[in-house]
């Protein structure tokens, strides 16, 4: 699964809150979102923490929203050990302060061990910073002869994203009323089921969470196929027929 966290500004700004105390206000809701994910037995649940658009909002919300992540994530750490639930990320690091970088390293460190939910933060990413940065090391692959152009498939450019070593959401939720995938995870939501919803991402419950499930299980996912072949069995994922990625 994958989720756009969206309408912590508006959120506050709606209460005559700084847009500040929206953001703090969903780092609760994304400790109430993975508790409901491990519940559910979801594998994987990337979350959309911070763009590489975000860059470019006012600098005070920027550092901000750098400082809480950061110690968001290191307050939640014993929490997330507890539940079983390994942290990951993704995203161009570069930018990002090293306080933060050096808080989220410590809990990846910490929860490696975890065999439960894998959490997966999305931090200073797009999808087409990925998709251009994969497009970079395979025309360097090439280059230097460790690869044919010809031999460029649909598996290749997956093993030089980074999100290679996870499955490809099979539901993508955005909050907050928009109805657009805002550059994230372009490549790997080709097959995704999407849901939107209105709810600003503060107040998004365990309960609209199970409901967005439920209805996700009321879909039929033919990747191409009839509806009759699909009665037969013969559907299968496409990125697990080209990648071979084990799900």
């Amino acid at each position: 699964m994958a989720i756009i966290m969206d309408g912590n500004g508006r959120w506050a700004q709606a209460r005559g809150l700084d847009r500040s105390a929206g953001h703090v206000e969903g780092v609760t809701t994304v400790r109430r979102i993975t508790e409901a994910a491990s519940e559910a037995g979801v594998g994987y649940l990337t979350l959309y923490a911070f763009s590489t658009e975000n860059w470019n909002r006012p600098q005070d919300e920027v550092d901000a929203l750098m400082h809480l992540i950061g110690v968001a994530i290191e307050r939640e750490t014993p929490d997330l050990i507890k539940n079983n639930v390994r942290l990951e990320m993704i995203g161009d690091f570069d930018r990002m302060p090293d306080d933060a970088l050096e808080r989220l390293h410590g809990c990846i460190k910490a929860t490696s061990h975890c065999t439960g939910l894998c959490l997966i933060l999305a931090l200073s990413y797009s999808a087409r910073w990925d998709l251009s940065n994969a497009s970079r090391l395979i025309a360097r692959e090439v280059a230097e002869g460790k690869l044919s152009a010809a031999d460029i498939t649909e598996a290749t450019v997956k093993a030089h994203l980074s999100t290679a070593p996870y499955p490809d959401p099979d539901l993508l939720i955005r909050t907050g009323g928009d109805c657009r995938v805002s550059n994230f995870l372009l490549w790997e939501i080709a097959y995704a089921e999407l849901s939107f919803t209105p709810t600003y991402w503060p107040d998004y419950s365990k309960e609209e969470f199970f409901n967005a499930l439920k209805a996700f299980g009321t879909k039929e996912r033919r990747f191409g196929l009839t509806s009759a072949q699909v009665a037969e069995g013969s559907a299968s994922r496409p990125s697990d027929t080209d990648s071979g990625t084990n799900r």
